[in-house]
């Protein structure tokens, strides 16, 4: 085998695909050969776009069906004729596959080139130079319906593709690079100028056009401020192509990716066995001699590396993380910038697939120690804190599976980036259920590591006092289990400080075995504010403990003051839901009511949206543990809410099973508390005054309702001997503090305000 070493070569990691026919007969064969390209280790698999072919089934339809059928391999049109299919409509299109296919889809375009067939389909029939034209303007139109971070209307006014205010997104999983079949000049001119890669074949290839090719991008490219090194080469070539043939092509020509046509089963297995291997092998021999510097595993753009944050070492990621990282300059980055109630504009979010990448992505942000690091798994957290500005984040919604270990124990496998809606679905066929929270939107991380206020809190205890045992990757990069037998300690601080200690990647619980139940929601004239409270928390007390409920009110309207209450009852029975129910129902006058007998499943549904979260403010809300809304308390309540201090209170039931659980036996200490109260306002609004009143009434604060991260909070969050305790493990676990940004408990003393990232979030 020959070792070539000439120039250019770009240094692109090497990747190998097909290029398969899309024949409809028998339709199911191009199916079965990406299958097999998968098994095989292909990184692509591409199908010709020949619309006008009666032969040949429609590449779009066969594009989705392929990504449904395979995990890994990614898909692409080889190439997708433009001209029959409008940008806006592709754009959308490829962003949803992409979406759905976890990042697997690629953009191959090309002009259209067959106008008489095109034209017979009913689309136009342009001149060479009025193909390009349009393709350039589709790829404008393409890649401004994938900026969702870009809030304005899309326009573009172009001679033959258009659009006027059309609303952009959805962004896709990834950036979708671009790839463009060119051959002649103004093509090649044009993939210089705004395409990420070319794609010709080298069947229509004529000696010295590679060459001549490489030269006609790279100088469109830099005139056009970019460097040539962001444009990626592509090859479709024949099955017969030999290791040297496609070495030379790699190391002289700048060819990273190369595609094979044809159809045979046994060639492609030939190809995939002795071919790619020795490609590989040469072309990185070939590289370590000429010194050729390594291309990162995904290619930035000038536009992209114009947006970085200083400070942050994006070319020094690792190739396990580059290649599904966002940056600021990004598509998908418009998902990092809202929450559910919070903004935010973080400098790098880094997206593991495995424990492996999860290891990298800690050893990465360890490196930018000075950096905010926020841990983001799904759903919305309340205080935002998931999301930072300038920061890193490190996102586990891939650790999103739902398994039943043992349906007869209950025993319940669940990884962050789930959220509780997903637990739900997954559990009700089984007839179990976990107390999750009252809202299915919220992710299974968050809420998991610190404690979890849910519908059966009175009669199943919180979330965690339901925990196994929980997988923990350490501020080391170990990947830890923990349990009651293995690592006590930190399972002890995981349940409930648990942002403090480590990224958790699963959870196992011990799940109920829940029916359907009775969902009441229920309208009361509370304009006798304090009197109602006191009346609705001795209604609650006193209940069963298979009632669970929560009281939400705002300011008043007009002179009346409306509180709007949600009860859970654990049974199927109506008679027994109505008999549960009466005592609450008679707190006070009932402006409306309603009650319907669901499953979990439906309750945690109710009230989630699956829109995009738009928010891009800061919240500010307080939190506070009582145990008895004694006189003195709710009239503190009344004035505030009178004072206009707070739009949103929230008193949800705890007590009952919650208290069962000794309070020194998880971090989560505030075992004697009844209710849990949230309030929301504003910094304007007198919120924090007035909280300073209500103080002395608390024992306690549940920390996942708290914006204030200061000393104090901490404080409130934990016992004092359970913070120390917490400050004892921290040093053993996390002395160097790297996840600090939610409630970050100082491993050698007391907090101080400049350890506190305020706009940074686990």
């Amino acid at each position: 085998m020959r070792m070539l070493v000439s120039m250019p070569d770009y240094g692109h990691p090497l990747r190998f695909g097909t290029f398969i026919t899309p024949t409809n007969s028998p339709v199911e064969r191009p199916v079965e050969l990406a299958v097999l390209s998968e098994q095989l280790g292909f990184e692509l698999v591409t199908f010709q776009d020949h619309p006008y072919q009666p032969r040949f089934s429609d590449t779009w339809t066969l594009l989705t069906w392929v990504a449904g059928a395979t995990s890994r391999i990614h898909v692409s049109g080889n190439v997708l004729n433009s001209a029959l299919r409008p940008p806006a409509v592709l754009a959308r299109s490829a962003a949803t596959l992409d979406l759905l296919s976890g990042g697997r889809f690629e953009l191959g375009l090309g002009a259209g080139g067959f106008w008489d067939a095109i034209a017979a389909m009913g689309g136009p029939q342009w001149t060479p130079g009025q193909g390009v034209d349009a393709l350039g303007e589709a790829i404008e139109i393409i890649r401004g319906v994938w900026d969702a971070a870009d809030r304005h209307p899309l326009r573009v006014a172009g001679e033959r593709w258009h659009v006027d205010g059309a609303k952009r997104g959805p962004a896709p999983a990834h950036d979708i690079p671009i790839w463009v079949g060119a051959l002649k000049p103004r093509m090649l001119r044009l993939i210089g100028r705004v395409g990420d890669g070319w794609l010709p074949s080298l069947p229509y290839l004529r000696a010295g056009d590679l060459q001549r090719g490489n030269a006609t991008i790279d100088e469109a490219a830099t005139r056009a401020g970019r460097s040539p090194a962001e444009i990626v080469r592509l090859l479709n070539v024949g099955p017969q192509s030999t290791a040297d043939e496609l070495i030379r092509f790699a190391l002289e020509d700048g060819v990273s990716t190369f595609i094979f046509m044809g159809d045979d089963p046994e060639t492609l297995r030939y190809l995939a066995a002795e071919v790619v291997p020795q490609v590989r092998e040469g072309v990185s021999a070939g590289r370590a001699q000429a010194g050729t510097a390594p291309a990162s595993a995904r290619l930035r753009s000038a536009a992209v590396r114009a947006k970085r944050v200083p400070g942050i070492d994006y070319d020094g990621l690792p190739d396990s993380l580059a290649a599904r990282a966002i940056e600021p300059g990004d598509a998908a980055y418009a998902r990092y910038t809202s929450g559910y109630l919070r903004g935010g504009a973080p400098g790098l979010v880094l997206r593991p697939q495995t424990t492996s990448e999860v290891t990298d992505a800690v050893a990465f942000a360890a490196r930018h120690r000075e950096l905010p690091l926020g841990i983001f798994s799904a759903g919305h957290g309340l205080s935002g804190r998931s999301l930072n500005r300038g920061g890193l984040v490190i996102d586990v919604g891939a650790f999103n599976r739902v398994e039943v270990l043992d349906e007869s124990a209950g025993r319940v496998r669940v990884g962050p980036g789930a959220r509780w809606l997903d637990v739900a679905r997954a559990l009700t066929p089984h007839g179990l259920a976990i107390t999750s929270g009252d809202y299915g939107g919220v992710g299974v991380g968050g809420l998991a590591t610190a404690g979890g206020v849910g519908w059966f809190a009175r009669e199943h205890g919180l979330t965690i006092d339901h925990l196994l045992s929980v997988d923990v990757v350490l501020a080391s990069g170990e990947l830890v289990h923990a349990s009651a037998d293995e690592h006590p300690e930190l399972f002890w601080a995981m349940r409930g400080a648990g942002a403090n200690f480590g990224i958790a990647l699963s959870f196992e619980f011990r799940a109920d075995r829940v029916g359907q139940l009775g969902f009441a929601q229920l309208a009361f004239d509370a304009s006798d504010t304090a009197e109602f409270l006191v009346r609705w928390g001795a209604a609650l007390e006193a209940s069963d403990r298979r009632v669970t409920g929560s009281l939400i009110l705002g300011g008043r309207q007009g002179t009346t003051q409306y509180a709007q209450a949600m009860v859970a009852v654990d049974s199927a029975d109506p008679d027994t839901i109505i008999e549960l129910l009466q005592p609450i129902a008679s707190v006070g006058p009932l402006v409306d009511q309603s009650l319907a007998l669901a499953s979990y499943e439906q309750v945690m549904a109710a009230f989630v949206s699956d829109a995009p979260q738009q928010a891009q403010g800061e919240p500010h809300s307080h939190s506070g543990l009582i145990e008895h809304l004694t006189p003195e308390f709710p009239r503190e309540i009344a004035a505030l809410l009178d004072a206009g201090a707070s739009y949103f209170l929230q008193l949800r039931a705890v007590g009952g099973a919650v208290a069962d659980v000794p309070a020194e036996a998880t971090a989560y200490g505030w075992r004697n508390a009844n209710f849990s109260v949230a309030a929301f306002g504003t910094r304007s609004s007198g919120l924090d005054a007035w909280w300073r009143r209500l103080e002395p009434h608390f024992e306690g604060m549940y920390l996942s309702f708290e914006t204030d991260t200061g000393p104090d909070a901490l404080a409130r969050a934990f016992p004092p001997a359970h913070l120390e305790r917490l400050r004892e493990l921290k040093r053993r676990y996390d002395p160097t503090g790297l996840f600090r940004d939610n409630f970050f408990i100082d491993p050698f003393g007391a907090n101080t305000a400049g350890d506190i990232a305020d706009d940074s979030a686990a």
